[in-house]
């Protein structure tokens, strides 16, 4: 046989050439017809955005998201406490599971009863944030982390009230015409009757607090996600 390289002749029994040391079966390898190498049978790398689209209107919507919750924190932090919280779009959905938490927690007695409202209130949305966390989705734990302190904006008025009586509660009267109402009962139970301002505004701070931190968070998230999604092992991982 005839080397494929050099021409030199040699026997048939032979696996490499005598003279240029080339071995027959790669070169016979390379040699067959219609076989691309794998080099050439790997498809050229595609952008996350043609293997999904989804995942750009995903990032898009996120941020949109952001920087709504942003806007709407900025606002509830320039003006005094409780004016926006009343009138937010938030506090009849926040005020259902205040009134759940009573029921709910209503079974261990009159004091946990009444501290329930505002207790689950807050106390849920941190529970779906510890949900999304176990499917690892960080964004989605952020929001409701949000969510967990513009709660505490909401209660704060509710707080701040409890020697006035003078906030409108669920039936259209003032604490004062119905004796009272769930903060006044628990602070003069504990003997903190004067310091309702006082942990009123601490609960206020601490909920901007929380939402500007969970803000942060979410654009961390966000991001992160995005360079997942759009990194080489996640492309090949989605290529057909």
């Amino acid at each position: 046989m005839n080397c494929p390289k050099c021409s030199a002749t040699s026997a048939n029994d032979l696996t490499e050439c005598p003279r240029c040391g080339v071995v027959f079966a790669k070169v016979a390898h390379r040699s067959k017809p219609g076989e691309a190498s794998p080099a050439q049978q790997q498809p050229p790398p595609r952008s996350s955005a043609v293997l999904d689209p989804t995942v750009r209107i995903a990032g898009y919507a996120r941020g949109a998201l952001v920087l709504g919750l942003a806007v709407w924190t900025w606002q509830f932090a320039r003006v005094p406490m409780g004016v926006a919280v009343a009138n937010s779009v938030l506090h009849l959905p926040d005020l259902v599971f205040h009134e759940a938490g009573h029921v709910l927690l209503g079974i261990f007695g009159r004091f946990v009863g009444v501290l329930g409202g505002s207790l689950f209130q807050v106390a849920l949305p941190l529970v779906l944030a510890a949900a999304f966390l176990r499917q690892r989705d960080s964004f989605g734990a952020a929001v409701c982390t949000w969510w967990a302190g513009q709660n505490l904006l909401d209660v704060a008025p509710y707080i701040a009230d409890a020697r006035a009586l003078q906030l409108v509660l669920l039936g259209g009267r003032t604490g004062a015409e119905v004796e009272g109402h769930d903060w006044e009962y628990l602070l003069s139970e504990m003997g903190w009757l004067h310091l309702d301002r006082t942990l009123a505004l601490g609960a206020h701070r601490a909920g901007l607090v929380i939402m500007t931190g969970a803000l942060l968070w979410a654009a961390l998230a966000s991001r992160q996600g995005r360079r997942l999604k759009s990194s080489p092992a996640a492309r090949r991982a989605s290529a057909p």
